[in-house]
């Protein structure tokens, strides 16, 4: 039988007694506390990374994991700094540590996660990290928050990246060196990237994980949110430009098209006939094909598909944001959106 679907059914007890857990947030409040109280008897081993946070994350985490690292914030924040922080803190407590776990701090661990995660790298050595299902908490509060859900679908088995989520061997990462401290964003992806050039494989397991809580209930969220896709579409492409993986080069070709290529030739049209106008019928056109190749019911296959559309415009300004930063050699802070 396929361990994919024995492992599914629960056949495997999992390991887990080598395992340390890495938090990282961000003024995540209850959240945070739920996090940290979903790890139970691995809040022994746990470290939680904090980024100046200023709703007493520090104070509460400290009682509920083994040790708070907060982050100097006179260097640049970045969440891959923040793991990175926490994946050296571990090593050196724990140096016998065979496994980590990566988790956000607005996310709850489901409770059979860690064991069927090690007991599926135990039994596979050319798989570098694991992940599972990640579900958002309140998909029906905000359609910003079911567009999250479905951003988290995916197929189980081998898989080209992984989110922010994983269980991942220390061994693989110490060798890569960690995650880019530089990257804002799509750090975990990226890290994807040089793990895959050394041979290791990624893989999706087809089980329960975390519950993810993405709150956001305002466009203006959601449009940040797309701001930081866009620019991680710019920035982890341009850094593997020359990599036969050519990660993330159709996100960003697409960004550009409709955010920037599209809208422009349209005024630049227009300016010498009324007619170039019509080019923008091009927007309507594209939600109707991506509403019918969307599976889902039929009422938000439109709102999906018209958000699609939309969201290649803040991304756009993202990856605008990403070159300009380079041209006049300027670092780009974290875009947050909570």
């Amino acid at each position: 039988m396929d361990m994919d679907i024995q492992m599914h059914r629960g056949s495997y007890s999992g390991l887990g007694a080598d395992v340390c857990v890495v938090v990282i947030g961000r003024n995540e409040g209850q959240r945070l506390i739920d996090c940290l109280n979903s790890l139970k008897n691995h809040r022994e081993r746990t470290i939680y990374v904090d980024s100046a946070s200023s709703d007493g994350s520090v104070e509460a985490a400290a009682k509920l994991c083994a040790e708070v690292l907060p982050l100097d914030m006179a260097i640049p924040f970045t969440a891959a700094r923040a793991r990175n922080a926490g994946f050296d803190a571990v090593m050196q407590r724990w140096p016998d540590t065979a496994f980590v776990q990566f988790l956000d701090g607005d996310c709850e661990l489901d409770t059979r996660w860690i064991a069927t995660a090690t007991t599926f790298l135990v039994m596979r050595k050319d798989v570098a990290l694991v992940f599972g299902d990640r579900r958002e908490r309140h998909p029906d509060r905000t359609i910003f928050n079911a567009m999250c859900d479905r951003e988290w679908e995916g197929p189980p088995g081998e898989v080209p990246a992984c989110g922010g989520d994983i269980l991942i061997r220390a061994s693989a990462l110490k060798d890569l060196g960690g995650y880019s401290n530089e990257l804002i964003a799509g750090e975990e992806p990226e890290l994807c990237v040089r793990l895959r050039e050394r041979g290791w494989k990624i893989w999706r397991l087809p089980c329960e994980m975390t519950r993810h809580d993405a709150d956001i209930s305002r466009l203006s969220q959601w449009w940040r949110r797309s701001v930081r896709c866009g620019h991680a579409y710019a920035q982890v492409s341009h850094l593997h430009r020359k990599s036969p993986s050519r990660i993330w080069t159709r996100n960003f070709r697409r960004a550009v098209f409709w955010g920037g290529l599209v809208p422009l030739a349209a005024i630049f049209g227009t300016v010498l006939d009324p007619v170039g106008l019509a080019l923008l019928l091009a927007y309507p056109l594209q939600i109707l094909r991506l509403a019918f190749r969307t599976a889902s019911k039929p009422g938000d296959r439109w709102i999906f598909a018209t958000f699609d559309v939309l969201g290649k415009f803040p991304e756009m300004q993202g990856i605008a944001q990403f070159y300009v930063n380079r041209l006049i050699n300027r670092q780009q802070r974290i875009i947050e959106y909570k």
